[in-house]
């Protein structure tokens, strides 16, 4: 749907959803409704301090610049290691390996199955007259 046929108050919130990354993230994450902070929006309006923890970016009012994404980044590749179990990855590792190694043996009993085709030279007719 285009913003044109948009009520004006819901064009509204759409900005200022825009204008505040943190709000959107936030939705997503908890799985709520838009419907909910739209109503809150409209029943507090924007200058409400129910917002402000949304307004704030990285903690201190500024934008998150090229760093910060990358930061970001790398704390959730650490968080992500943290909740690894490197046993269950060590028995999955071992698990691939025996497939590959099992692969390979049934491989190679194929292999030795078809008979050995050699290589012939052909004639020449140089070897015709040799002593």
């Amino acid at each position: 749907m285009s913003d044109d046929k948009l009520h004006p108050s819901v064009r509204e919130f759409k900005a200022f959803m825009n204008r505040h990354p943190k709000l959107v993230e936030e939705v997503r994450k908890s799985g709520r409704s838009w419907q909910e902070y739209y109503e809150k929006w409209v029943l507090l309006g924007e200058d409400d301090s129910f917002w402000e923890k949304y307004k704030k970016q990285n903690g201190n009012g500024k934008s998150r610049s090229k760093g910060g994404g990358q930061k970001e980044l790398l704390n959730q590749l650490v968080k992500l290691s943290e909740s690894i179990d490197l046993d269950k990855v060590q028995s999955q590792v071992g698990n691939l390996n025996s497939a590959i190694t099992t692969v390979q043996e049934l491989l190679g009993q194929f292999q030795s199955d078809k008979p050995q085709q050699t290589f012939r030279r052909p004639y020449h007719q140089d070897n015709w007259f040799k002593d």
